[in-house]
């Protein structure tokens, strides 16, 4: 991330990381299933054949419930016709119609489709049992201008099992913050394009990964499902109240310009390198998925990944997907980085294993449970710093002719002597010219331009095995194979084509080495038509 923000230089304030939408998915263990539910039932004192009574008593007293208080304070209670209406649109026009800043906003009441239960009943055995399977019931839609949470809502099933979500939004989460610390700042919608103090900021939106999310999650559902404890009082307290995981989750890295009107050229300019230029192995790095040697999808690799891109009203937007998951970039008076988990299964997550707690740490699978919320941030996070250093890529000025381009990497070079702990100098070394028209230097350049190698750093193994393959059995063979390529690499570090990082021996691209790289390959592979066309 910040190799793409130092090549914007002074353009821009900085960057903002942290959560933008959050969908919490509230699920009663004790009612889960039709198992669950018949011990609730049994509990009850309630006959199976009366499921439906019941269910319906149920029902009833918890919309009283739930809508009492937005009747005590004369809040609009809403039914919609059809559930595609857009409820937060909806909302804040209500808001801004009645002068509502802090509180409830309305109660939107709509038809939709859910998972929920019924009594089959089987007319050969004479026997009847409860069955989950999809239905439609109602659903409350609490709409909040939360003192902490800024715009938000609360979606409550009126139908066994009850089912909650909770939606908020971790920028507007930010603007409530902003105003208690009174620091100054700009928003567009929910997107915030300036602030006074930067750090700040961000440390604000650190914050909200440390928060106690069953706590909080659980006051939510007490406002909006006062009844619950009372309907569920028969239960086992372990299972009585909600398990919580997060649906859909969006983290967002917001590159700040000091002129907002900067932001749309430069989306235009990425989003059309990023369909030209990133493939399906780009994709995948950019999720941090393992690939083969040769840059490849694994061949037990099952997943879907395609790419799109949408003009809306105020700019244009890419997005890569994998797996249910997302990278995004668009503008909208930022420059947005954001990754979208949906299905957090292919990540990584250290912890013990569930049937022994206590036990060591290992690399499992993650959960869509609070518990890794953490991590999910992180992983967020590493989409967004990887996708954003292979677009910097496109941020490279390519105004110079190609003759002063070639110039300094067309022609022999010569590297002067390291300084010896003695005072003396070793010997200057001498290195020819690079020939982008030779098939082994445009094979050569050609695989040191790969944007795997952007993104993750070059090893002389890496370019070992692009070059002849996986390393031979015979040790002195390998041994040999290794000195060639560390020669290469050693012309092309005096050329100032890659640079050799730091207590290791992996070797990055240098900005040069990219512009020339782009350059020299690119005039290779034109076709004489282009090249004529140029030149008339």
């Amino acid at each position: 991330m910040m190799d793409f923000v130092r090549k914007l230089a002074d353009r821009v304030i900085g960057v903002l990381s942290g959560f933008d939408r959050l969908l919490f998915r509230g699920m009663l263990r004790s009612v889960v299933d039709a198992r669950g539910l018949n011990g609730y039932l049994y509990g009850a004192g309630v006959p199976m054949a009366n499921f439906k009574e019941h269910a319906q008593e149920v029902t009833q007293r918890l919309q009283e419930e739930s809508l009492r208080h937005a009747r005590q304070i004369g809040c609009e209670i809403r039914y919609l016709e059809s559930s595609q209406e857009r409820k937060k649109d909806l909302a804040q026009e209500i808001a801004q119609r009645d002068g509502i800043r802090d509180g409830l906003i309305c109660v939107l009441r709509c038809v939709e489709p859910c998972m929920t239960f019924h009594v089959r009943r089987d007319r050969s055995t004479k026997t009847i049992a409860l069955e989950r399977r999809p239905g439609k019931c109602l659903h409350l839609y609490h709409y909040y201008d939360h003192p902490q949470f800024g715009l938000m809502h609360v979606r409550l099933q009126t139908w066994f099992p009850f089912n909650l979500q909770i939606c908020l939004n971790g920028r507007e989460w930010l603007v409530k913050e902003l105003q208690k610390a009174d620091i100054g700042y700009l928003r567009h919608d929910h997107y915030v394009h300036h602030v006074d103090d930067l750090a700040a900021a961000q440390r604000l939106l650190d914050e909200q990964l440390d928060v106690s999310w069953p706590t909080l999650l659980k006051d939510l559902a007490r406002q909006v499902h006062p009844a619950h404890d009372a309907i569920f009082a028969n239960c086992p307290e372990h299972i009585r109240d909600y398990y919580w995981s997060v649906a859909e989750s969006e983290w967002a890295s917001d590159v700040l310009f000091r002129d907002p009107r900067d932001v749309f050229p430069l989306c235009e300019r990425l989003a059309a390198y990023s369909l030209r230029v990133h493939g399906a192995a780009d994709v995948m790095r950019f999720f941090g998925r393992p690939l083969r040697a040769d840059g490849q999808p694994k061949a037990n690799f099952r997943g879907e990944i395609h790419s799109d891109a949408l003009a809306f009203a105020e700019g244009i937007r890419i997005k890569h997907w994998l797996d249910q998951n997302s990278a995004k970039l668009y503008n909208q008076f930022v420059l947005r980085f954001e990754a979208t988990i949906n299905n957090p299964a292919p990540f990584k997550v250290p912890r013990p294993t569930e049937k022994d707690p206590d036990g060591p740490w290992q690399w499992l699978r993650m959960r869509k449970g609070i518990a890794d919320l953490h991590r999910r941030a992180q992983v967020s996070q590493g989409i967004n710093n990887r996708f954003a250093t292979a677009q910097a890529a496109a941020l490279d000025d390519q105004t110079e002719p190609v003759k002063e381009v070639a110039k300094g990497v067309c022609q022999r070079v010569i590297r002067p002597g390291r300084l010896k702990a003695d005072g003396t100098y070793t010997r200057p070394r001498s290195f020819r010219a690079l020939n982008p028209l030779s098939p082994d230097d445009i094979q050569l350049l050609t695989i040191v331009a790969n944007p795997k190698f952007v993104i993750s750093d070059l090893r002389n193994e890496d370019l070992r095995r692009e070059l002849y393959g996986e390393d031979p059995t015979d040790a002195k063979e390998k041994r040999r194979r290794s000195a060639k390529v560390g020669r290469k690499l050693a012309m092309l570090r005096a050329h100032g084509i890659l640079e050799k990082l730091p207590k290791g021996h992996r070797y990055r691209i240098t900005p040069k080495g990219r512009q020339a790289l782009t350059v020299l390959l690119g005039a290779a592979n034109a076709s004489t038509n282009e090249i004529l066309k140029l030149a008339a």
